[in-house]
């Protein structure tokens, strides 16, 4: 593994005597993007903060490419670049705003037009360049902030919620774009984040930030397939939640009893543990009860369902399994189905779909 490029060591930060950060270490390598995500609140912003030197912790320290950063930290600074929710524009064109912070370092002009016309075209808004700051849309004014950071060739790239404030085909479009620059690029990247997709798309390490701490860290499949806690798991998307008691392990598969049924999971838990049953709702397969016998996952529940709602692309079905169990289907399957609420059916999932966490009752 490559030697972190900035490091943070044993950091609080306090506000009114209250702790909203506290991260014992955290590293951020050179070449990824580490995407922090987590719900408001959670400290998410305060950390970029600390990050990018914009504000120093109540203790702890901060290293940059081994060194610790004491007195002024401008020329550190210098080696990154922000993109915030709202692009901060100044009032001038396009390529004004995109040129300004190399006009700032004193790069020779013929160099500059280069790099603003490298990067407006990367951003798709080279043909924009004259037109005035105030008269651009949503979409285009975060292009802007995004080719103006670029711009500067940073060490580090930090991204505070630069999509938040987009609509959905405006921010699916610009993440398309960013994605592929971060990919040819290879700049560290810190990506703060709430929505779970984005941080999936573009993150290389996943950070989930809650009540000021990092209760996780690892890769998305790390951190989505293998939540450490409940709380994570609810975050990152886990709706199937229960608890239970493994009966017996036989090469590493195990019998867990959930209430009047006995699920199948692969695990290293030895049995009479108590654990959280965890099911991602895509992983979980609905079909009528004459199609039982010819399904091959391990695990098969006779279920009641409960209730059918829209979930964006797919459908949310509900069901009644002596627990409360939840799958996504997609519209074709449920009208091929015909499924509706009171209707029993057949949830089946693999053994390897199962995720569980050691758990205390009460």
């Amino acid at each position: 593994m490559s030697a972190p490029l900035l490091q943070l060591q044993n950091i609080v930060v306090e506000h009114a005597r209250r702790s909203v950060l506290d991260v014992p270490c955290l590293d951020i390598l050179p070449n990824e993007v580490l995407a922090v995500v987590g719900p408001n609140g959670a400290g998410k912003s305060t950390l970029l903060r600390i990050i990018g030197l914009l504000e120093q912790p109540s203790r702890g320290k901060v290293l940059f490419a081994g060194r610790p950063i004491s007195g002024s930290p401008l020329s550190f600074r210098r080696r990154m670049a922000f993109v915030f929710q709202e692009p901060l524009l100044l009032d001038t064109s396009i390529e004004g705003n995109v040129r300004t912070g190399l006009s700032l370092r004193g790069v020779p002009a013929n160099d500059r037009q280069r790099r603003v016309e490298e990067w407006t075209t990367r951003f798709g808004i080279a043909g924009l360049g004259r037109r005035s700051a105030r008269t651009l849309s949503g979409g285009e004014a975060q292009r802007t902030s995004l080719a103006r950071a670029m711009v500067l060739e940073p060490e580090i790239l930090l991204l505070d919620e630069p999509f938040s404030s987009l609509d959905a085909p405006t921010r699916e479009a610009l993440i398309d774009d960013l994605d592929a620059v971060l990919t040819s690029k290879r700049v560290a990247t810190v990506f703060v984040t709430h929505d779970r997709a984005e941080a999936l798309r573009l993150g290389d390490r996943i950070a989930v930030l809650m009540g000021g701490k990092v209760r996780q860290l690892g890769t998305a499949a790390e951190v989505f397939s293998s939540p450490v806690d409940s709380e994570v798991a609810a975050f990152v998307g886990v709706e199937t939640i229960v608890p239970g008691r493994i009966r017996e392990v036989s090469s590493g598969l195990a019998s867990i009893i959930v209430g009047e049924n006995t699920i199948e999971a692969t695990t290293e838990l030895p049995p009479g543990s108590d654990v959280l049953v965890c099911l991602r709702p895509e992983d979980v397969t609905v079909s009528g009860l004459a199609d039982a016998t010819l399904m091959s996952a391990r695990n098969r529940l006779r279920v009641a369902v409960t209730r059918v709602r829209p979930a964006g692309p797919y459908v949310r079905m509900e069901l009644d399994a002596g627990f409360n169990l939840v799958a996504h289907i997609t519209k074709q399957s449920l009208e091929e189905l015909a499924i509706s609420p009171g209707a029993n059916a057949i949830a089946s999932f693999k053994a390897t779909a199962v995720h569980l966490i050691p758990h205390r009752p009460g």
